[in-house]
């Protein structure tokens, strides 16, 4: 299913459908509902006729300002774009160049580390909480067509977006792992080429560890976030209600929406 999961798209990467996921009481999350993706920026026409035929009718651009303006999404033609970013600057590191990284990332541990505190203000930000709950209310009123959110690598900001839409609609905790993990497989190749590329001109070990823990997912991140919640809120059922207001109304609206 991964491979079906995967979308066709040349010029960008981490593209997939969430559709067909099973929820604990029996359904499923239907096809062609819920895209999650890395940057829109590189697409070409070819690629925007993949998101036309499904078709995208919301874009949702999780990424910060300076990200959105150094590189715009291409927008499928029938979609609305909507800007809600969960950082006010990039502090995933997805969209810094090779020097900024390299002066910050010299001290084995640092990349890890980093990632580990990101995961931890993704479920206190008030940035984060603004974002995510906006993009539960456009979740909420898309009635057709597929909502579409992305930030530049797709895997910690889309995916904490994805660990908390997969919850709410009732996905179990081992599978939104599996999913939130299988950006590591789908960009496996990706990361190796450019991590050895980083070799090949004489970066140090620990600066292409650092490299690779700040380019993959890892348990260890979503299960940061995972504590977090459940040490302030019990469970993630009672973060989406209390912190995020998805009430169980709002629940069940979801999971009409989205789930066969």
């Amino acid at each position: 299913m991964a491979n079906q999961r995967l979308l066709p798209i040349k010029n960008g990467y981490n593209f997939r459908d969430l559709g067909g996921y099973p929820t604990a009481d029996g359904h499923q999350i239907k096809w062609h509902r819920l895209i999650r993706t890395g940057s829109l920026a590189r697409l070409d026409q070819t690629d925007l006729t993949v998101l036309d035929n499904i078709p995208i009718s919301l874009d949702i651009d999780l990424r910060a300002p300076d990200e959105v303006k150094k590189d715009p999404d291409r927008v499928p033609s029938q979609a609305k774009y909507y800007h809600l970013p969960v950082f006010e600057a990039d502090e995933t590191d997805a969209s810094h160049s090779d020097e900024e990284i390299a002066a910050q990332m010299q001290q084995p541990g640092n990349g890890y580390h980093h990632m580990i505190d990101v995961y931890h203000r993704m479920t206190t930000a008030a940035s984060a909480k603004q974002a995510y709950q906006k993009l539960f209310n456009l979740l909420l009123n898309n009635e057709h067509g597929a909502l579409l959110f992305h930030c530049t690598a797709g895997k910690d900001r889309t995916g904490m977006a994805a660990y908390l839409i997969l919850s709410a609609l009732g996905v179990e905790q081992k599978i939104i792992m599996e999913d939130y993990l299988l950006t590591n497989t789908v960009t496996q190749d990706f990361r190796n080429h450019w991590l050895q590329d980083m070799r090949n001109h004489g970066a140090s070990e620990a600066l292409v560890t650092n490299r690779a823990a700040l380019a993959s997912v890892a348990p260890d991140y979503l299960n940061t976030a995972i504590k977090s919640i459940t040490h302030n809120y019990g469970n993630v059922n009672q973060y989406l209600n209390n912190y995020l207001d998805i009430t169980p109304t709002k629940i069940k609206d979801l999971r009409k929406l989205y789930l066969d």
